[in-house]
């Protein structure tokens, strides 16, 4: 499977959708697309990781790269799918301890809409 990034907005939220593999020779493509996400404007993301069949230290680096820049701008992250590899990553580094894991886009947006000010 070819790695691909593509975006959309649902609701106040910027779902971008990852497939493939992510990692050193991926991670530089994921990480400029949501910088150009960020530079956008956009400050609530929801990374869907369903489509995602590896995901290494690289990929997991830029993740927490962008978590901090959003941070930083009162912005969120979350996460939804993976499979079941790929959550194994994050629960062995301890990264469910600041990133959310949701079930489906849907759960993810209605998550933020409830918490949304």
């Amino acid at each position: 499977m070819d790695f691909a990034v593509e975006q959309r907005v649902e609701k106040d939220l910027t779902v971008i959708e990852v497939t493939g593999e992510v990692d050193v020779f991926s991670s530089p493509r994921l990480r400029e697309t949501l910088l150009e996400v960020i530079d956008g404007g956009a400050l609530h993301l929801v990374v869907d990781l369903g489509g995602v069949t590896f995901l290494d230290s690289t990929g997991l680096g830029v993740l927490v790269g962008i978590f901090h820049r959003l941070r930083a701008r009162n912005g969120t992250l979350s996460f939804v799918g993976g499979n079941e590899r790929v959550r194994r990553v994050f629960h062995v580094t301890q990264l469910t301890k600041i990133f959310v894991l949701y079930d489906s886009v849907e759960e993810a947006v209605a998550a933020h809409s409830g918490t949304a000010s």
